[in-house]
């Protein structure tokens, strides 16, 4: 297990929110937390700490009015760690190269793949292409539904119909690098994990996969390592004293570290 760090941005301002709250229209969300400081801020924080592999999340479409701003932020956080950050939100094959470029080591993709509710194997060999596997992570967040936890899009708002099994991770680790998983419906609120699914995630874990969701406490640490197998990284956000929460990050990383 290893610790994944982020840096959510909405609105042009590091945030963390209620998953399941965000909305594009009006660019709304219920926030945990809004920072002071900027993206730039956290990535050379976690640089310090040599915390590789943590994600910058747009949260706004780029037909927001806010997302010049958002986008200004996420680029200011690669440049201030080249190579140390994975970026997403709206990377399709057109513009994946530009993250790259501008210092990203993966680009974070949902949306481009699974398009109008399904799976589109072309649009999944094109980011293969014009990213590389080597620099493509697949984000499978989830939501459960009749039972299932169904992979959701365009920042986790519509359900596709891709039921998160065994078999679909065996499937799409064949073209990517990572997979993020986000359990949508315990995001921002720190009040326990989706065990069902980090049980399946730790289960499998045959490519680097990072949980996130509902990390509240030290028990919902180890009992995330327990059912993960030790094999499964994770993000903690709005529980993270950094981000306004009760875990301490020192702490949260000798946790981690433990053997």
């Amino acid at each position: 297990m290893r610790f994944r760090p982020c840096i959510d941005i909405h609105n042009g301002k590091v945030k963390q929110i209620v998953g399941g709250s965000l909305c594009d229209e009006g660019d709304q969300a219920r926030e945990n937390f809004v920072s002071e400081a900027d993206a730039a801020f956290y990535a050379e924080f976690y640089k310090k700490d040599d915390l590789r592999g943590g994600h910058i999340i747009l949260l706004n479409p780029e037909t927001s009015p806010y997302y010049e701003a958002t986008r200004k932020q996420a680029l200011q956080a690669l440049d201030a760690w080249r190579g140390g950050l994975q970026v997403g939100g709206g990377i399709r094959d057109d513009n994946a190269a530009f993250w790259l470029e501008h210092g990203a080591s993966h680009v974070i993709v949902t949306s481009f793949v699974f398009k109008d509710g399904r799976l589109h194997y072309e649009n999944l060999e094109k980011i293969v292409r014009a990213a590389g596997k080597e620099h493509l992570v697949l984000d499978l967040s989830c939501r459960k539904k009749d039972g299932n936890y169904m992979i959701v899009t365009d920042r986790w708002q519509k359900f596709t119909d891709v039921v998160l099994t065994e078999q679909v991770l065996d499937e799409l680790s064949g073209y990517c690098d990572e997979f993020l998983i986000h359990a949508v419906d315990a995001e921002g609120k720190a009040d326990g994990i989706e065990a069902e699914l980090a049980s399946l995630l730790g289960n499998w874990a045959k490519i680097p996969v990072t949980y996130a969701g509902g990390v509240g406490s030290f028990d919902d640490l180890a009992e995330l390592r327990s059912l993960g197998r030790g094999k499964i990284d994770v993000t903690i956000g709005s529980a993270l004293d950094l981000f306004g929460g009760k875990m301490g990050y020192r702490e949260v990383l000798h946790f981690i570290n433990k053997v």
